[in-house]
Formats: structure tokens, C-alpha cells, sequence
């Protein structure tokens, strides 16, 4: 199923019950971030909220917002369509493992198993519902015109917080889409907050090398497919608008922007059209992020906006970041779960992995694996920490296939149990996340990782490891069937 505006994801949203009205008027200054964090932290993650009246500097916003629509593990299923994530999990797992078709029964076949790769290829259209309003400098209109969030009461301004980026490479033409915060400055101006280890980041530096302006496309709302894209963690090189036309089983339309050289969604809500002249920086932040602390005011990338483009019914999209559990929390979820097959692919010895709420991202990651030989559990360590943003995980713990590494205290109960500190922990040093607060130099520091693995004879470990604690499945059976008073 895939969703032709962000309204109509919302309306689907409502009708399943996962989405509350709020008919009142409620500032994008603080107000809605208090109520949306209360939400966000409720059992499940709450409900997806739309703001029919937000309200900035006092005036009434044309544009209703929603918000925490992709905040729980139903509605971020239901963001690409599915009943549950895994179907998408299951259907990357085949493709992993699928050859290509060389006969019509075979093509079938992999219909049937939900393979369909002719809709990832996009489609482009001459007219669309993102350019049936375009506003550009010098009219009665600009950014302070939308619903944009002041989230956290020390944050440095009002932030877009759930942009999809689109950049292209000034070399090959390649395509990037990729999410990062942007700072208003002003009606016309924000910042562009793509780190140095980012692809946005990248394409930057070889138009300042070029002495080129670097033109820039911003689209909101739309099918949440393509939000979930820019935020997963694709193989360098892989087209996100390919894997979101995979993902929704339907090719994505494309328009070119009014004012850039740049292919926009053509079902996007609205579209922010623009530039960044390399080497041009700013002062950005602070912010409240997603490590729950406020990042560091920093020099990045300022973008000027030359035309916003948007549906006459938009619908603002908006997430907010802090102290979790938040929205992102699902959104990271999914991709882990998308994305199993291609670590296992890589790693066959993998059998699951986790990023619990509490180490937000990057800095803690549970691995199972299924052991067969002495420093496996460091030879994964080693393996995820060089594949892309998993370079960035701070603390690793491998665990053996029995534990259920979505149990946290599971997990820390293996932790303690199996290890010797001095023998199963390793230190690395590697690049870390930008946002990351505690290295004493950004951008470089250590990461550690725990074998928390049963230890083998060939590893030195002679006593003869422990069975664990359990009862046997003849008495759990009885038990289950156990009718009296307990």
C-alpha cells in the first residue's frame, strides 16, 4: 500500500484509531513538544497527534501538523503498508538470497513472495500536487509562514526536524536523500546540519572543490515510505527513491524542482527549494537531540531558499528528539529489522540484533550470534563497527543464540554473568557520531566492545562452562496445562 499525501496517511491513521485531534490552538513554541513528549513516552508510544490549529508567534498557521505518526510499531508498519515490519524483513531476506528471473514461472515467484522490483525504478510526471502553490522571495509569504517547532526551551531557534534532503553528486549525478535538521534563520535562510561523515556532507565538499553553488531540494510529508528511506541505513551508493519504490510496491513519482536542478516527490506536502554556496558557514544550534543532552552550538552549512512549493491541503510533518524512548526510537527499530538480512548476509553467524531506547542509536548494540569457534564474538565486534554507520556504536555486547537481545534485562543479566572484564572486553579507536557529547576531540574516540558469549576450551577457558538454569519442556508443558489453585 503506499500513500499519495501525507493527509491521506494520517486519515488512515485516524480510521484505525492510531491518531487524536487536537481541535485547540497550541503554540509550535514548547507547547506542542510538552504534549507530543507525554505521548511519546505512554505505553506503546501512544498515538499519532494532529494539530488543527497550531499556532506561531500567536497567529494561527494555515497548515495543521502532525506528529509521532511513526511512533509506534503499528503505525510504522502501517507507514510502508505492512501489518508488521518482519514482512518487509522477510521480503529483503528472499531478495538477499534471490537470483534473477530467467523464466516467466520464475518471475512469478518471486511476485508471489512479495519481490516486486519493476516499482523501484521512479517515474517521472510533468505536473504535481507539491507545485500546485509556489511562493518565492519578495512575495507575502516564507518560512515563518509555516508550523515549524521551537522544540526545547534552550534550543537556538525553531528546527525542521523531519526533512528529506536531496542532494546530487556533482561527479556522477547520483542521488542522495538523507534527513538533517534545519535551523531558521530567517524567512529565506537555515542552516543545513549534514556532519562530516554524511553523503550530504560529502557532495558539499567536491562543489567547494568545483567552486560550484550546490543546489539543494527539501520535501515534507508525502509518503512516509520516503521519510523511513532517508533515514535508513542503505549500503553506500543505493538509491533511497529506489528502496522507497521497493518498499511501498509502487514506483515514486518525481518532478523537477521550480527553481533547482534537482528531482523532487511529487506527492510531497510541501517542497523548500534552494542553494548552499560551499564554504559559506554559520553558527547552528544549540538543539535538544535525539542523545537527550542539547548538542554543542557549531559552524554548518547555511541554506538559501529560493521557492517553497506545496499541496493546497498540506499537512505539516513534524517529530521531535530528547530523552528516550521518542518516535525515532520506532523509526531506528525498523530499519534494524529491515536491515537483519544484510548483516546477515554479511555475517551468517548472526541470528539477531537490537539498539535498545536507552542507548539511543549509536551507543549500545546487542548481537546474537551462534558460536562455533574461539574470538567469534570479536570478529563481529570488528565486522559491524566497519560497516557504515555502525562504525559508530560505542559499546557492542555479543550474546549466544539462546538470549533474546530485545530483553534488555536478558541481556545484562548474560553480561554480568559470563564475562571476566579483563578478558572479554576490547577497546577500539574509531571515528564517533558528531552529536556525540562525552570524546574529548568531536568526531574521534574509542569504542568498546563485551564477549559475553559461553567461553570454549580452544579460548583458554578449562573449568568447563555452566549449563544455564532451566526447567525441562516436559514440566513447562504440564505446567502450562496446570488447572489447579498456584
Amino acid at each position: 500500500m503506499s500513500f499519495p499525501s501525507f493527509r491521506s496517511f494520517c486519515e488512515k491513521l485516524e480510521s484505525s484509531g492510531e491518531l487524536r485531534r487536537i481541535p485547540s490552538p497550541v503554540a509550535t513554541e514548547l507547547q506542542i513538544t510538552e504534549l507530543a513528549d507525554r505521548e511519546m513516552k505512554s505505553p506503546g508510544g501512544g498515538k499519532a497527534l494532529l494539530f488543527e490549529k497550531p499556532t506561531i508567534d500567536g497567529r494561527e498557521s494555515a497548515f495543521p501538523l502532525a506528529i509521532n505518526t511513526m511512533g509506534s510499531r503499528r503505525r510504522m508498519a502501517m507507514a510502508l503498508g505492512l501489518e508488521k515490519i518482519d514482512e518487509l524483513a522477510d521480503q529483503m531476506q528472499f531478495l538477499m538470497k534471490a537470483k534473477p528471473p530467467r523464466t516467466l514461472k520464475e518471475a512469478f515467484t518471486l511476485l508471489r513472495n512479495g519481490i516486486d522490483v519493476i516499482h523501484a525504478k521512479p517515474r517521472h510526471v510533468r505536473s504535481a500536487a507539491c507545485q500546485e502553490v509556489v511562493h518565492e522571495p519578495g512575495g507575502n509569504f516564507s518560512l515563518h509562514d509555516l508550523p515549524i517547532l521551537r522544540c526545547w526551551p534552550d534550543d537556538g531557534g525553531r528546527f525542521i526536524t523531519l526533512p528529506t534532503v536531496f542532494t546530487k553528486d556533482p561527479d556522477t549525478g547520483d542521488r542522495n536523500v538523507g534527513m538533517y535538521r534545519m535551523q531558521v534563520y530567517d524567512g529565506w535562510t537555515t542552516g543545513m546540519h549534514w556532519q562530516v561523515h554524511k553523503v550530504g556532507a560529502r557532495h558539499g565538499k567536491r562543489y567547494y572543490e568545483r567552486g560550484e553553488k550546490m543546489s539543494v531540494a527539501v520535501a515534507l510529508g508525502g509518503d512516509p515510505a520516503l521519510t523511513f528511506a532517508a533515514t535508513a541505513p542503505l549500503p553506500d551508493g543505493l538509491d533511497e527513491i529506489l528502496f522507497a519504490g521497493f518498499a511501498r510496491k509502487k514506483s515514486v513519482e518525481l518532478i523537477k524542482a521550480a527553481t533547482v536542478d534537482i528531482d523532487v516527490p511529487a506527492n510531497a506536502d510541501f517542497v523548500i527549494e534552494g542553494y548552499v554556496q560551499p564554504g559559506e558557514m554559520r553558527a547552528e544550534g544549540p538543539f535538544g537531540d535525539h542523545t537527550g543532552f542539547y548538542t554543542n552550538v557549531d559552524d554548518y552549512p547555511v541554506f538559501h531558499v529560493t521557492a517553497i512549493t506545496h499541496r493546497r491541503d498540506a499537512v505539516y510533518p513534524a517529530t521531535i528528539v530528547g530523552i528516550p524512548p521518542m518516535e525515532d526510537f520506532y523509526m531506528g527499530e525498523a530499519s534494524v529489522r529491515v536491515f537483519l538480512p544484510v548483516f546477515k548476509m554479511n555475517f551468517p553467524e548472526i541470528v539477531d540484533m537490537a539498539l535498545p531506547a536507552e542507548g539511543v542509536f549509536h551507543n549500545l548494540v546487542f548481537v546474537s550470534i551462534r558460536k562455533q569457534y574461539p574470538l567469534q564474538a570479536y570478529k563481529i565486534m570488528h565486522g559491524l563497527w566497519g560497516m557504515g554507520q555502525m562504525m559508530f556504536s560505542k559499546y557492542i555486547v555479543v550474546v549466544d543464540e539462546d538470549c533474546d537481545v530485545h530483553n534488555t534485562s536478558e541481556v545484562l543479566f548474560r553480561l554480568c554473568a559470563n564475562t571476566d572484564p579483563q578478558r572479554d572486553t576490547t577497546f577500539i579507536k574509531n571515528p564517533t557520531d558528531s552529536l556525540d557529547h562525552a570524546p574529548t576531540v568531536a568526531n574521534i574516540g574509542s569504542h568498546m566492545g563485551f564477549d559475553a558469549t559461553r567461553k570454549l576450551p580452544s579460548e583458554g577457558y578449562s573449568r568447563g562452562w555452566p549449563s544455564l538454569v532451566k526447567m525441562s519442556p516436559e514440566i513447562q508443558t504440564w505446567a502450562d496445562k496446570f488447572s489447579g489453585p498456584v
